[in-house]
């Protein structure tokens, strides 16, 4: 073969790679049927299909289709088998959703299942439909469900620039990378339009509503031209995948890798979905990166929860997600682009005024002009900046901080006033920016800037002639008083980041410290028992809370450790949730989107591929959850008691010998 015809290595090893996998796959297959909107036909083409394929032999079952009381949709459900739905009550509404231990009992080949982005009634297994089509993939059983272009995650800012229109129930983007087929379900806005005047879509009442609000020309046709480019993109996308598998030659672009910059702004969410976009566009790999500062020490727990909520969304949507920690934002994110060969960063514009970019450079500005080869995407907020300026809201904690530091000076002052025959007012002045450093170090930079204002009224009240006045009558007085009031707020804000510098060195030290202390006692354990009391200890000294430990016994049934005594009676519906995150390998329970209503968050013990046991975790103050360094420690936490169970291969002196002692496997 020629050097022109030759694949390339990369080439090569995909395709040994994706030949290894198909033939190793137990997974079912999932195919997706796309619209634009409700009524285009999705269901009845979904229908149509399986009908043929029943008529084909293979094993079709309907877990859940949704009829919406059309009469042709009806008439194509006839022949074919379908499974009982699972009633649940809420609130004194009987809602019908789809029997997932039924599906999974009866285990066709093929199941039904319309609807995709439904969320579930409360006190199902999932809170999602599409986790239910994940578990049902697992299982082997092949999936074909339906979807609208509206409810996919990465474009649910560009929707409601359309429509206005903002929809709350999503599907990850993850969902449709897992799609073997995505077939487009395509109709004319006119004839949809039409559609509904008949009354083949909605009820006369609920269609004239919809026409008037969601299904309108414009927004019908946004919609479709953005189903049909999703739609054109992963056909492109298996394109290139076939290309590449019978190596035929081709352009084969270089390899780009986009950052996205997180803050704990609303802003950042819309900033996530547009990198994930343009990610599956560019089949780039994608970061998204927060850089923690001395201002963070200031968020509020709103801002705190949307910081959160926001990495979340970028880990949901398949970023690779960091924390850094900097007082130059902009530093630390150029070297992490440059560290990790990153071609675009996607920044978001402050919406900052004028005076304070003319006091202080935005990050925005800073990684422009330090961008050098990267290129930086600026994306502005949509949202409507109210005028005027509102300090954020004050804590305790502040008001404790802003005594401290006033009678932190008070103190200073009345020190000074004694011994003023004795000190000239250069020394004075010195002195005064002593409890300026002392606030900014023990209370932060509010505190700081606090104690620096009065200290700088101190002075000059009862220090400058004419005393007791804010008078100045020697203008000679007002170059030192000038250069004491910059050098006492500059200092108030060194002393408040060498303070946030110092806090986060301890929580980088705290952090790997417990990390070796926790390795070092689980390495020293001689006995399981020994070893299990270590890890209950632990945790629950680490994270205030109390601990779990589940392990299979030598039934395979999952069974509760206790070795404290003190977590209680185990109810069967907290086994059964174990017993799923110990067959699954997935975390449930608080904190996720499975069995979210739970108090316990349950974490699998994964070593090597293999799961020795889960872990139950309940935080003791109520409604709390972990922040995103105490989940990465639970996270290696978790990983080294995977590594510590794998030495100890029998449990069996722990747990009942008899099957009937303990609950069976849900």
């Amino acid at each position: 073969m020629s050097e022109e015809g030759r694949p390339s290595p990369a080439a090569l090893l995909h395709r040994l790679q994706h030949e290894e996998q198909e033939s190793k796959r137990t997974s079912g297959r999932l195919k997706i049927f796309m619209g634009s909107a409700a009524g285009v036909g999705k269901t009845y083409q979904m229908l149509e299909e399986a009908r043929s394929l029943k008529e084909q032999g293979q094993d079709v079952v309907i877990a859940l289709v949704e009829t919406h009381g059309r009469k042709e949709t009806e008439d194509l459900l006839a022949g074919l088998e379908i499974v009982p739905r699972r009633e649940i009550e809420h609130q004194g509404i009987t809602l019908s959703e789809l029997d997932l231990e039924g599906v999974l009992a009866r285990h066709p080949a093929l199941v039904l299942l319309d609807e995709l982005a439904h969320t579930n009634a409360p006190g199902m297994l999932h809170e999602k439909r599409f986790q239910d089509a994940e578990e049902l993939l697992d299982a082997g059983i092949s999936v074909h469900t339906t979807l609208n272009i509206q409810h996919i995650e990465s474009l649910n800012d560009v929707v409601y620039q359309i429509t206005g229109v903002k929809v709350r129930e999503t599907v990850p983007d993850r969902i449709l990378e897992l799609a073997d087929q995505l077939e487009l379900v395509d109709l004319p806005p006119e004839e949809l339009l039409r559609r509904f005047k008949e009354g083949k879509v909605y009820i006369p009442p609920q269609a004239d509503q919809a026409m008037s609000r969601f299904f309108r020309v414009g927004n019908l046709l946004g919609l479709r031209e953005l189903a049909l480019r999703y739609a054109a993109r992963h056909a492109e996308g298996e394109m290139l995948s076939y290309m590449e598998m019978h190596e035929i030659l081709g352009p084969w672009p270089a390899g780009s890798r986009i950052l996205v910059c997180i803050s704990d702004s609303s802003l950042s969410m819309q900033l996530v979905r547009i990198g994930q976009r343009m990610a599956a566009e560019m089949d780039a790999q994608w970061f998204a990166v927060h850089v923690e500062s001395p201002q963070d020490a200031t968020l509020g727990e709103p801002a705190r929860d949307q910081l959160l909520a926001n990495l979340q969304l970028a880990e949901e949507l398949g970023a690779k997600v960091d924390v850094l920690s900097g007082h130059n934002i902009a530093d630390e994110l150029m070297v992490f682009a440059k560290a990790h060969n990153i071609t675009l960063i996607v920044v978001g514009l402050p919406r900052k005024r004028r005076w304070i970019n003319f006091w202080r450079s935005s990050v925005v500005n800073e990684l422009i002009l330090r961008s050098g080869a990267i290129h930086v995407l600026v994306i502005g907020s949509t949202a409507t900046v109210r005028p005027g300026f509102r300090l954020p809201a004050l804590t305790k904690y502040d008001w404790r901080s802003f005594l401290g530091s006033s009678m932190s000076v008070a103190a200073t002052v009345a020190l000074c006033w004694l011994l003023q025959e004795w000190l000239e007012f250069v020394n004075i002045a010195m002195m005064l920016l002593l409890p300026v450093v002392y606030s900014g170090t023990m209370w932060g930079r509010r505190a700081g800037l606090v104690s620096s204002l009065l200290a700088v009224a101190s002075l000059d009240f009862f220090f400058v002639p004419p005393i007791f006045t804010f008078t100045i009558a020697d203008l000679r007085y007002l170059p030192s008083f000038f250069v004491f009031a910059v050098v006492a707020i500059v200092t108030s804000f060194l002393a408040e980041m060498v303070r946030w510098q110092g806090e986060s060195a301890r929580q980088r030290e705290k952090f790997i410290s417990a990390l070796y202390t926790f390795s070092r006692d689980l390495m020293g354990a001689r006995t399981s028992k020994e070893l299990l009391n270590l890890i209950t200890k632990s945790i629950s000294e680490a994270f205030d809370c109390e601990v779990r430990i589940f392990l299979p016994n030598r039934y395979g049934q999952l069974q509760v450790v206790e070795p404290a005594r003190d977590s209680g009676i185990v109810e069967e519906r907290e086994l059964g949730i174990a017993t799923w995150v110990f067959q699954r390998g997935l975390k449930a329970g608080r904190g996720t989107d499975t069995l979210s209503s739970t108090r316990w968050s349950y974490l699998p013990l994964k070593a090597n591929e293999t799961i020795a046991g889960v872990l139950g975790v309940n935080l003791r103050r109520s409604g709390q959850h972990l922040q995103s360094d105490q989940r990465q420690l639970m996270d290696s936490f978790a990983n080294i008691i995977a590594l510590s169970l794998t030495r100890i291969t029998h449990f069996h002196d722990l747990l009942p010998q008899d099957p009937k002692e303990s609950p069976p496997i849900l």
